[in-house]
């Protein structure tokens, strides 16, 4: 069963903010926008520092509103946030140990977005590297490896990791070798999530319930972000709030997010505070070569959100 409920309120709030936006972007098409939005009600049971358990917190209802929360997206750097909660799994189990190159991989693949970074945890996740083109059997073992991932989130249970693919590595100009094998000759191994399977992750973490409470922790001091602009980052490719849905906040807001972007696709996952309303948490994927140059789109979504949150 999907882990929020729909409800009148929400969904006619979200139909009106997606009228809105078209309205406002008419090149945006039907089918290249997806967004899941979660309320939390009071008694907020977020963010309160890992106070209650896996059973407690799962147990608690939340509603929420999706419009095409199932349909699988190529992710970008979104997909990030599976290999952040991944690699703290394997650490916390035993089944690799901490050193400070993987520390900073770790803080630089979520702070900065870095690819290379990422291509790190997951030669750690996987004990795979990159290289050559191998014979048949060596890459089968190979690939059947670079899929533990995936095999960790379906073992969670959870429905909306069903229909996921989180096994590749990001690039800046795009794999080689091995790596450009095992995308297919079609490219049909990319990377594949959903809006809903991105909420319920980030909702996890914010929840303190992703593999620890100090773990969770642990994972939302690195997707803090500052909405000070003079803490943001003067190169625009990791600038992670101007463009994407912290570019919509106000000034008083505290965010915590992972954007993801290329030629293709803009896309961001946030859960966000503003002092007297309710928190909430926010996953909007939009796809098109127009759209995705568009720095304005998800600002005013996160906009309209905001305004919406308030009348609740």
């Amino acid at each position: 069963m999907i882990f929020f409920h729909k409800d009148e309120q929400l969904e006619k709030l979200g139909s009106d903010i997606l009228k809105a936006t078209w309205a406002e972007f008419p090149t945006l098409a039907r089918n290249q926008i997806a967004l899941t939005w979660i309320v939390y009600d009071p008694p907020v049971l977020v963010n309160t520092g890992g106070a209650l358990t896996p059973n407690a917190f799962w147990n608690h209802a939340v509603r929420g509103f999706t419009y095409r929360g199932v349909e699988r997206i190529y992710p970008a750097s979104v997909v990030k946030l599976f290999y952040l909660v991944a690699i703290h799994e394997w650490l916390e189990k035993g089944m690799t140990q901490t050193s400070k190159e993987l520390e900073r991989a770790i803080r630089d693949m979520i702070v900065d977005s870095s690819n290379d970074a990422t291509s790190l945890v997951m030669d750690v996740l996987s004990g795979t590297t990159s290289g050559p083109e191998l014979p048949p059997g060596p890459f089968e073992t190979w690939k059947f490896q670079r899929h533990i991932v995936n095999r960790y989130y379906q073992s969670l249970g959870w429905e909306e990791m069903e229909t996921i693919n989180a096994c590749q590595k990001a690039w800046g100009d795009g794999p080689y070798g091995r790596e450009r094998a095992f995308y297919g000759e079609m490219l049909d191994n990319r990377n594949m999530l959903t809006t809903n399977a991105i909420a319920r992750l980030l909702h996890s973490i914010v929840g303190g319930v992703a593999v620890s409470s100090g773990r969770s922790q642990q994972m939302m001091a690195l997707l803090k972000r500052s909405l000070n602009p003079d803490d943001l980052p003067t190169d625009v490719e990791e600038d992670q709030v101007t463009g994407f849905l912290g570019g919509g906040l106000p000034q008083n807001a505290q965010l915590w997010s992972k954007a993801g972007w290329t030629s293709q696709v803009r896309h961001d996952a946030a859960y966000i505070e503003i002092p007297d309303q309710h928190p909430y948490l926010l996953v909007v994927f939009t796809e098109g070569k127009a759209n995705a140059k568009n720095r304005d789109i998800l600002p005013l979504i996160s906009k309209l959100v905001t305004e919406a949150v308030g009348s609740l």
